[in-house]
């Protein structure tokens, strides 16, 4: 097998995905049909480039031959051609009552080339309805946004907005250190925790796992739309990080979602390898009376892939055979998939060898191309066919008993019509497509769970659902091909066997105020087994003071989870060169902290405001409003004239940062560890609170991060200092100051960073 796959089924389950959005959004507005003869009526939306979508539209079925039409001129007539219905069907059209009808343009035909869309009554020449397509039309199209950038790794190209559901995340890398990591999105400008998780690729909300460039495609949950958010990025919940984020442009022309325009889903999706050597899969999925169909190989530039039904019902034969001939052209990204009828084991001459269908006869293709995505190396096209045979160059597939299949790989000619094979089937083989699904192909890769495997767990990724899949790159709900081809499956295809399973339990995710009240999770409680002793900071030390506060590791398991009890985010303070220490202060006496947590608030990871309070929590700025009421704050914020609470403990950032390749539970102890750190500082001043513990304050407070938790420890208020240091006791590691250090590394010729 090959030992890694691409993303590919987003697009397949992306064409049968979700319900009828609330949201009344179909497209961009052509017009109003033309209300002529026989009851015609309904508003024409752009889809895309090849789609459109007729709003409640409306037809007796009483004329003797009419059709879907499209032409290149304005007025209409026989002169333009037909588009097949929303079955994929090339028949006389029926009769519609207030219907949603989704139809494609054929293959080589888009908006900026057709000028009117009508009804049109072939035996009679009868116009029943008509809207004309403005000059220029700008129709809806996937947009391309920001790049990712941020910390702990995460980074993406250029983001696509692929249609109003579904964002497709090229080469996307997380180093997935932080516990609670989610992908994320929210109104305004920047995360929060009133934002909303997005199911992974996978449909899980479950945190992110190590990505490393890894190409994703993410669908928004319930009716949430990319016109009702601001942003969209990774967000550790649990300690309230913003990892990095990009905007969301306001006032998009993106295409709608196929949910949008009642695309329902079937329950499971299913998976046979073709051949190992060239990765090739076909993937599918019953619709009703139709079928679509996922090819994937890789193939180079000027090679189709090609698969379909056997020519003999007892075997695999090429003569009389009925196949989708799929290719992408690298150069344009666009795809292509064409019905051919293999009449000869020749290329097509005439009526004569392997041609396509519309050679023996107009009209005659079958074959609705869906989608076309050139990812990783990989050609993916997904399409749609009849099960039933449409004509004398077609082949049945049977949902209640196997059919015989054939398949080839080969390159193609001048006219892009097929050249003999260099690869095929060579076997007899049966798919009986109609079975309970079954996924026979390969994961990707094996993906890293956050924590040890139960077999319940093994037995969910085995069933191998669209939401719970072995296969990473696969996505419950997406409808994007990973490029700016883009058709729409019609809306006929929700009378599927089965509808896919729903990972996401919260049903519209927009900002309602059950989600703003959301409460943010408690991280996981960590083991307390084997934690480093950290000598505290005695209540006579140090003699002037003053500590200095500053960002570290957490230490890894024997280190601030273990000390705490907590599962840390991979940062804590240190105070005066220790790991969240205990520090003990007197009720009277007035200490200096020169803060080096961050001082630029559009860096949400490298910003950490010092402050102490009453809370254990800490993160103060993402507490809910209840909440803030009970928490009390010592030092490091103030209030403005309006009642807000600002942080004042801020100044350049600088962190103590490991060297070497150990981990950090490998140190028996902290003072090994500690002699492998070195404090990098960024440019910049430090910035200075000063606190006086009094009688009202608890014996208990805490330093905190004002906008993460669960980054600080205990602070001891006592009433005296009984303690003195005797004359032979060692003191605690003294730690030299930032200033002293920063001198050395200026002696030394070298820059802090």
């Amino acid at each position: 097998m090959a030992a890694v796959r691409p993303v590919l089924v987003f697009v397949l389950i992306g064409l049968l995905s979700g319900e009828v959005s609330s949201v009344q959004y179909f497209g961009k507005l052509i017009g109003k049909l033309s209300e002529l003869h026989h009851g015609v009526s309904g508003e024409v939306y752009a889809v895309d480039s090849r789609t459109l979508y007729i709003k409640d539209f409306t037809y007796d079925g009483q004329g003797p031959a009419a059709y879907f039409y499209a032409g290149n001129t304005r007025t209409p007539g026989n002169s333009g051609f037909r588009l097949r219905d929303e079955k994929g069907s090339g028949e006389v059209i029926r009769r519609y009552r207030k219907e949603g009808v989704t139809l494609s343009l054929p293959e080589g035909k888009t908006l900026n080339n057709i000028k009117i869309f009508y009804v049109w009554c072939e035996e009679f020449a009868v116009n029943f309805g008509d809207v004309k397509i403005p000059r220029n039309f700008d129709y809806p199209r996937p947009v391309k946004v920001d790049q990712l950038q941020g910390v702990h790794g995460v980074s993406s190209d250029n983001v696509v907005i692929v249609d109003a559901q579904t964002l497709l995340i090229p080469n996307f890398s997380y180093d997935g250190e932080a516990p609670d990591a989610k992908f994320w999105v929210g109104r305004g400008s920047k995360p929060s925790p009133q934002g909303t998780r997005i199911p992974d690729e996978n449909g899980k909300e479950k945190p992110l796992r190590r990505y490393d460039r890894k190409t994703i495609v993410l669908t928004l949950p319930g009716d949430l739309t990319v016109f009702e958010i601001g942003h969209f990025g990774v967000w550790c919940e649990a300690f309230t990080v913003d990892f990095g984020h990009i905007l969301i442009p306001q006032n998009l022309n993106v295409p709608p979602s196929l949910k949008m325009l009642g695309v329902s889903p079937q329950s499971k999706l299913n998976c046979e390898v073709l051949q190992d050597s060239t990765a090739f899969e076909v993937r599918w999925a019953m619709a009703g009376e139709s079928i679509i169909v996922q090819l994937v190989a890789k193939i180079d530039n000027g090679e189709y892939m090609s698969f379909g039904v056997s020519g003999d019902e007892s075997g695999s034969v090429m003569i009389n055979g009925d196949v989708a001939v799929a290719w992408i052209d690298k150069e344009t990204l666009k795809g292509h998939a064409v019905d051919y009828y293999l009449k000869d084991k020749s290329q097509c001459s005439g009526p004569t060898g392997s041609c396509p269908d519309s050679r023996f006869r107009e009209n005659s293709d079958s074959i609705r191309m869906l989608n076309a995505a050139q990812v990783n190396g990989y050609s993916i096209v997904t399409y749609q066919r009849p099960l039933r045979a449409d004509d004398e160059y077609d082949q049945p597939i049977h949902s209640n008993q196997s059919t015989p299949i054939i398949w080839a790989i080969g390159p193609l000619n001048q006219r892009n019509e097929v050249s003999f094979h260099s690869e095929y089937l060579k076997t007899d083989k049966f798919i009986h497509f109609g079975r309970s699904p079954k996924w026979n192909c390969p994961a990707p890769e094996v993906e890293q769970p956050m924590k040890p495997k139960t077999t319940q767990d093994e037995d969910e990724e085995e069933a191998v659902t669209p939401s719970r899949s072995r296969n990473n790159e696969r996505r419950r709900g997406s409808n994007n091909r990973g490029n700016p081809v883009r058709e729409s499956e019609g809306s006929e295809s929700e009378r599927v066997a089965s509808r896919f399973e729903q990972s996401s339990k919260r049903g519209s995710n927009k900002n309602s105020d059950e989600n703003s009240r959301r409460n943010i999770p408690t991280p996981a409680p960590a083991s307390k087994k084997d934690a480093w002793t950290i000598p505290p900071i005695q209540c006579y030390e140090p003699d002037d003071g003053v500590f200095y506060a500053q960002m570290g590791p957490t230490g890894g398991k024997r280190g601030y989870p273990a000390i705490t009890g907590h599962v840390g985010w991979g940062i804590s303070w240190y105070i005066n060169g220790l790991l969240i220490p205990e520090i003990n202060v007197v009720r009277g006496k007035t200490y200096t902290f020169v803060i080096e947590g961050g001082l630029d608030p559009n860096v949400p990871a490298k910003y950490h405001p010092f402050y102490i309070t009453d809370d254990p929590v800490g993160g103060y700025e993402h507490q809910s409003a209840e909440d803030k009421k009970k928490i009390r704050i010592f030092a490091g914020a103030q209030q403005d004239k309006d009642g807000n609470v600002y942080p004042t403990g801020t100044g350049r950032l600088c962190h103590w940062t490991q060297k070497g390749d150990m981990e950090a539970e490998d140190f028996a102890s902290f003072g090994a560890y500690q002699r492998t750190l070195e404090l990098k500082c960024d440019q910049g001043e430090p910035g200075v609170i000063q606190w006086t513990p009094d009688d009202n304050t608890p014996d208990t407070v805490y330093y905190q991060c004002f906008t993460h938790r669960y980054l600080g420890w205990k602070i001891n208020v006592l009433d005296s200092c009984d303690e003195q240091p005797a004359a032979s006791e060692t003191r605690i590691i003294s730690v030299p100051s930032p200033f002293d250090q920063e001198e050395n590394y200026e002696k030394n010729g070298e820059t802090m960073q």
